[in-house]
């Protein structure tokens, strides 16, 4: 009889942890797909035991050496019978009535209604990063059992720094460099979501203590419910091609391929990195913007202040220090009022002796009112038309491209007096390597020109508005200021951007 069993290191790991909810892989060539399939074969003999397996479309299902390829090697050693079809697998077992494994879709948003009402004991995501943050936790509700089986949830993905997964494993990433925490990996981590967001804790106790009114609510509802049945665990087990050495027996060449590709997709795909994205879309590349925390090289040059201004109940106020190229201080304002932002600017000004015709602000919207009290100072219209009529959308697109030039090239340095400053509980540092993530190419427009994202898009990857960023995107007008109008500036950076 032929003997299956997972290979030592990640698919033994991925197929022993207890959590509810498991993500597995994060790099090629780990042997995700088969831990996976693997994974609900211990329960085939265990009568109403059932699961679904899904891939975002069904010609992924079907593709050359997908699941279902797949599957074709592994489930009939149990005896398994294939319906293709229906894409579906029955297991005779001890009982009268066999087993089901079924493979699906979620193309659109509407096909998880298609589940409604349903009891699945196991569900699976192959690629969980395909699907919608909202089409998991939908699945998440039909994940209940009656056949003796707890209810669980497995899932394997690549890495997307993009995708709410980039989010939900943020715990077990190095957010500074984008690779595992080597000893978090398999870590149980405990949480429940309220609403849109999720509370997490070490502890179901630490996530109860939390969250008092969710609780309040279901006792109300159900007295005799035990609250820690409400909380879930979950954890991340990251996964290397050379943990699978039946792959690299079998195909050694492919090992060569992921070394050839360049140094981005090496990284995200060969070593698990979550920050870096290989699609061309990064206007900063993630590397770079790194760099920008130690390039302690780049000279001082025009003293400036950039502001990316928000009054009480919009987004925050950031304004931002610059000498030459170095960001040298920050000042952060969540709920400002008109004179707290006057007052900022002209203290600012006057603490690092900077003009007030040295003063960039964001003319669009709430900003509009400090040219009444600072009438040298400059605004900045994202929507104007770029400067010297170049091949941009408007004039935002025009600076961040620029920006993104400047960082690339290894121009830019922001001190750690400004990096290592804290807001939220997370660093500048943080806060700027996240909202990098945000300053995305999109598709040129009609007439050819070039675009980024629109805001809305740039909300839903970071989940706000990328203040911090656009702070800095101004520091690339502020080259303009003492041009005559419609004239090429002078360059006084010394780089050559203009």
């Amino acid at each position: 009889m032929k003997e299956i069993k997972p290979q030592e290191g990640f698919q033994m790991d991925f197929l022993s942890t207890p959590a509810d909810i498991a993500i597995g892989g994060g790099a090629a060539g780990a042997g995700k797909t088969f831990a996976l399939l693997m994974e609900p074969l211990r329960h085939i003999n265990v009568e109403g035991f059932g699961g679904v397996i899904f891939r975002r479309t069904s010609p992924q299902i079907r593709s050359e050496g997908g699941l279902w390829d797949t599957s074709k090697l592994l489930f009939p050693i149990v005896g398994g019978n294939p319906r293709e079809s229906s894409l579906e697998w029955t297991f005779p077992g001890k009982h009268d009535k066999p087993v089901k494994l079924k493979f699906s879709h979620l193309e659109y948003e509407k096909n998880v209604l298609d589940w409604q009402g349903s009891q699945i004991a196991f569900i699976a995501f192959d690629e969980l990063t395909h699907f919608s943050k909202s089409m998991f936790f939908y699945l998440l509700s039909r994940n209940r059992s009656t056949c003796g089986i707890k209810p669980y949830v497995r899932a394997t993905c690549n890495p997307d720094p993009d995708s709410w997964v980039a989010d939900f494993i943020e715990w077990w990433i190095n957010q500074d460099t984008g690779y595992p925490i080597p000893e978090r990996a398999g870590k149980l981590r405990y949480f429940l979501k309220d609403g849109d967001n999720i509370i997490w804790g070490d502890s179901k106790q630490e996530v109860l203590d939390r969250c008092p009114h969710i609780v309040e609510t279901v006792l109300k509802a159900e007295p005799d419910t035990d609250p820690k049945t409400l909380v879930k665990s979950a954890t991340f087990i990251p996964g290397s091609i050379y943990n699978n050495k039946e792959l690299l027996k079998k195909d050694p060449g492919y090992l060569g391929n992921l070394l050839a590709q360049d140094e981005a997709a090496k990284a995200q795909l060969l070593e698990g990195n979550w920050k870096i994205r290989t699609d061309g879309t990064d206007i900063i590349n993630f590397v770079k913007m790194k760099d920008a925390f130690t390039n302690e090289f780049v000279k001082p040059g025009r003293k400036c202040i950039t502001a990316d201004v928000a009054l009480k109940g919009s987004d925050l106020l950031i304004i931002g220090v610059w000498d030459g190229f170095r960001l040298i201080d920050i000042d952060i304002w969540p709920l400002a009022k008109g004179n707290d932002i006057i007052n900022a600017l002209k203290d600012l000004a006057k603490k690092y002796a900077i003009p007030q015709s040295q003063i960039v602000y964001d003319d669009d919207g709430a900003g509009s009112f400090i040219d009444g009290f600072i009438e040298t100072a400059v605004a900045f219209n994202n929507g104007a038309r770029p400067i010297m009529g170049e091949n941009y959308f408007n004039r935002k697109t025009q600076m961040y491209y620029k920006l993104g030039e400047l960082i690339n090239k290894g121009l830019m340095y922001i001190s750690p007096e400004v990096a290592n400053r804290k807001f939220n509980n997370k660093t500048i540092r943080e806060l700027i390597m996240n909202e990098r993530r945000a300053i995305k190419r999109d598709k040129k427009d009609m007439d050819g020109k070039l675009r980024i994202i629109p805001k809305d898009e740039m909300k839903t990857i970071i989940g706000h508005s990328p203040d911090i960023m656009d702070m800095m995107m101004m520091r690339m007008f502020a080259e303009y200021l003492d041009m005559p109008k419609d004239e090429k500036p002078k360059d006084k950076s010394g780089y050559g951007f203009f």
